[in-house]
């Protein structure tokens, strides 16, 4: 494909408004828009000829075999159900422990750590900019002494953590390891995932810090250091989550998360890693949507397309480099404050899509989210909302229930069709990085969730309690999480306290030490990182070392 090849984003408009297709209003049929949440229109019913020219054996297959369809392992969730990781942090770290505790003795199998914004922007709690937003929409962590009261009495070496981090990732995880180390944990035992999605920051989400291409060294040193140290880790969780929720298409979600995927394979085998060395620890983190049949195709697609892009661009030889292993979260776009209760319904079945879908890890958003950070009570319903469907409802005892649906396997196939074309268009345009520079992924993503917000407002887009069924005298009685006002002030005395009791002369040699160290890039800094806070330097410090040297990141705006 040329690079003057159409724009993936024009020929869905054009698909969309194509009259020629089945009509939306046919007789005795409703009035409406028949078309996916994404704008693909459909038809009245699907039927085997809508399987035409798919090859059942290559494309649909059977489970836990290539093209890995119908999913990644041949029982599912007959052999182990998937992991239940509700995600949780706010306030102090002695606060989020509390929550962590709570939610283990009530039967989550996985811990998912939330971290408030100045931790993810590589800010300590007593920076200027950090006024305000201590412990406000995660837990703050600034030093080894925050990260081990985080996991106080919980042992690493048996507890599955995910952490949500990006651009500070290499130093949250360092801060981990020291934890596991301090506890004595077997380090080869680990298991977890850190985001590391860096790409997806400057596409989606905005918690970036230095420019892509250092932010790209970082992330190829901690898979070659994980690899040697943890290889039980996931080292990267590819994220589409943050696309969709910035308002992006089913199928950009997945063709943009393959575009940022691709990059980083790349990086990693430009500095010497064999692909099947570090791709079994590739993990992705998708959105669970409201298009129940949609999301459950989104997320078959995306397996075999992973498969084939695998095996045929990279040359991956092993299974593990080839099979797409998920964690999935249900829509925090979708959930509203009116009549806030129908978001137990909207969050449930958003997860039973995610199951039917195959996921291996998933969250159900509380149903307060929609005016601040889940209670107690909420996060309690969102667990029993997964374990209502893993153990009451039946459809974890069959393997891919839904598999050889007409409608399901053909916009399987669809989606993964444009799945391609997209990738195909990115490598014409100069790959991932320079569309990100020139803010091409940010404008396809602002195009469609601009789209979006006109038929919520007109109501082409129905949502239950703002623009349909709307009940006028609602009072929005609703008790919030509450959010403790001396957060910041313990926060800033306790890193004063960190940074007075270290060893001031041997602190100063080991920043000198990090900063030789980015400064070669044939030298892996994870190791300098471990070390460092070890000894007490904070994740500010070490970010300011690197901001020094790499400079930040100013993003080219678009309009």
């Amino acid at each position: 494909m040329s690079p003057s090849s159409k724009n993936p984003r024009d020929t869905l408009v054009e698909k969309t408004l194509d009259k020629s297709g089945p009509s939306p209003n046919a007789p005795g049929e409703r009035k409406g828009r028949f078309a996916t949440l994404g704008g693909i229109p459909l038809k009245t019913v699907y039927t085997q000829g809508d399987l035409a020219g798919s090859d059942r054996e290559t494309s649909i297959g059977v489970p836990g075999e290539f093209p890995y369809t119908r999913g990644i392992y041949p029982t599912m969730y007959r052999g182990r159900l998937w992991t239940m990781r509700q995600y949780a942090g706010f306030g102090t770290a002695a606060q989020s422990n509390e929550r962590y505790r709570y939610l283990l003795a009530k039967g989550q199998t996985g811990l998912s750590v939330a971290f408030d914004l100045p931790t993810q922007i590589g800010l300590d709690s007593d920076h200027a900019r950090s006024a305000g937003e201590v412990g406000k929409v995660g837990v703050a962590i600034d030093s080894l002494e925050d990260m081990q009261t985080l996991f106080d009495s919980i042992p690493l070496e048996r507890v599955s953590t995910s952490m949500t981090i990006n651009s500070t990732a290499a130093i949250l995880l360092a801060l981990y390891v020291a934890v596991a180390k301090k506890q004595g944990a077997d380090l080869a035992k680990l298991a977890g995932t850190v985001q590391n999605d860096i790409l997806k920051e400057y596409i989606a989400r905005g918690t970036y810090i230095y420019p892509p291409r250092p932010a790209m060294r970082i992330i190829t040193d901690m898979f070659a250091w994980a690899g040697r140290e943890l290889p039980e880790w996931n080292t990267i969780s590819i994220s589409g989550y943050h696309i969709r929720e910035a308002g992006s298409t089913a199928v950009q979600e997945l063709a943009f998360t393959f575009a940022n995927a691709i990059a980083y394979i790349e990086a990693a085998m430009e500095a010497g890693l064999a692909v099947d060395a570090f791709a079994p620890r590739l993990s992705f983190f998708f959105n669970s949507h409201s298009d129940f049949l949609e999301e459950i195709a989104k997320f078959r697609a995306a397996r075999r397309a992973w498969a084939k892009i695998m095996k045929t661009r990279f040359g991956a030889k092993t299974q593990e480099s080839m099979r797409l292993r998920f964690h999935c979260q249900t829509a925090a776009a979708t959930l509203t404050k009116p009549q806030y209760q129908i978001n137990i319904v909207r969050t449930a079945l958003q997860a039973l899509s995610g199951v039917l879908g195959g996921c291996q890890s998933l969250h159900t958003n509380g149903y307060d989210e929609a005016f601040a950070i889940p209670t107690e009570e909420a996060m309690r319903v969102a667990l029993r909302t997964q374990q209502i469907i893993a153990e009451e409802i039946n459809v974890s005892n069959v393997v891919d229930p839904i598999g050889g649906c007409y409608f399901v396997e053909s916009l399987t196939s669809e989606y993964e069709k444009q799945i391609f074309e997209t990738l195909d268009y990115v490598d014409a345009n100069g790959g991932t990085i320079k569309l990100i520079e020139e803010g091409w992924f940010q404008k396809q993503i602002a195009d469609f969730s601009y789209e979006t917000a006109l038929r919520k407002q007109t109501g082409e887009k129905p949502v239950i309690g703002v623009n349909r069924f709307i009940d006028e005298e609602e009072v929005h009685d609703i008790e919030t999480h509450p959010y403790d006002v001396r957060t910041a002030e313990r926060q800033i005395a306790r890193t004063k306290r960190v940074r007075a009791g270290r060893d001031a002369a041997k602190h100063k040699m080991l920043m000198e030490k990090l900063a030789t160290t980015a400064k070669d890039d044939r030298q892996n800094i994870m190791p300098i990182t471990v070390e460092a806070v070890e000894n007490g330097a904070t994740m500010g410090e070490i970010v300011d070392a690197l901001k020094k040297l790499w400079g930040t990141y100013r993003e080219n705006p678009v309009f």
